[in-house]
């Protein structure tokens, strides 16, 4: 591997100062949306909350960005990346790299969110104080060259807080404070939590159907809180796979939008693992 993208993540002590900072507003920000309740409130922030983490991180980020689990057209797959930006999880471009080093050194010391440098540091740690040149461009030319011939994409990536600035204007429009602290700061709060869980919790609790030389875990919970994100090992054994969920109990709400788009030909080429063919024991894929 080239010397430029060499690095060890879990070994920076520094603090990174904005980003913790902008994760205690938020947090904060939450806390006075519960004196200010009511159901339109609460409808407007899982709507954005479906918009964000569902179509946004779990279908556009992750398993077409990320893993080529279909195709799509180019203004279907910017839209998705929209929804993805609107999460406030980084720009597609940190977001992809951050994930596709996670697959290709699963709990090492270059894993950016092992639990084994931490349940802490899995959850919340690593984006506190992990290495913030996952924000770098030379990262980006290594592990996601894909994205970077995507100007949008590009541009995107600089600026993914706009999409939640657009939104936050809307709200406060139509609503007032209140609808803008539950549709942007409980809404993202939940949203941040229910993705770390995948990096922390599918790591630590759950089950094994495949070995795939890493501790990563089907868990029914975390797949409920994340719209099918927590079946883990199977993600892990096939990350490729556009559906997760393997069996029929295994409820997989992305994957349901997936196989919806493709019945109605908005996207194509869905790559589905079944679990009826011959499965035999992984090692790590990367």
């Amino acid at each position: 591997m080239d010397n430029v993208v060499e690095f060890k993540l879990t070994t920076q002590k520094k603090i990174n100062w904005s980003t913790t900072i902008a994760v205690a507003l938020f947090h904060i920000a939450a806390i006075p949306a519960l004196f200010m309740f009511s159901w339109t409130n609460l409808l407007v922030a899982v709507v954005i909350w479906w918009i964000a983490g569902s179509l946004g991180i779990g279908l556009g980020y992750h398993r077409l960005l990320t893993h080529k689990g279909f195709k799509a057209p180019r203004w279907v797959e910017n839209t998705l990346a929209v929804f993805g930006a609107l999460a406030v999880q980084a720009g597609p471009l940190a977001w992809v790299t951050t994930h596709r080093i996670h697959h290709a050194f699963t709990e090492t010391d270059k894993d950016p969110h092992s639990p084994r440098g931490g349940v802490i540091w899995s959850h919340i740690g690593w984006i506190l104080r992990g290495d913030a040149q996952m924000h770098n461009p030379e990262y980006h030319e290594r592990y996601s060259p894909d994205l970077v011939k995507n100007p949008f994409l590009v541009k995107l990536d600089k600026y993914y807080w706009v999409p939640s600035a657009i939104v936050g204007i809307a709200l406060f429009a139509f609503g007032g404070i209140g609808m803008v602290l539950w549709g942007i700061a409980v809404r993202t709060v939940w949203g941040w939590h229910a993705t770390w869980l995948v990096n922390s919790a599918t790591h630590l609790w759950g089950t094994q159907r495949f070995n795939t030389g890493d501790d990563s875990r089907n868990n029914g919970l975390i797949a409920f809180l994340s719209w099918g994100e927590g079946w883990h090992n199977n993600h892990h054994a096939y990350p490729r796979s556009a559906r997760h969920g393997l069996k029929w109990y295994e409820f997989d709400f992305n994957w349901i939008q997936i196989w919806a788009l493709d019945k109605l030909g908005v996207i194509s080429d869905v790559y589905e693992f079944k679990i009826e063919e011959d499965v035999k024991p992984l090692k790590r894929a990367a």
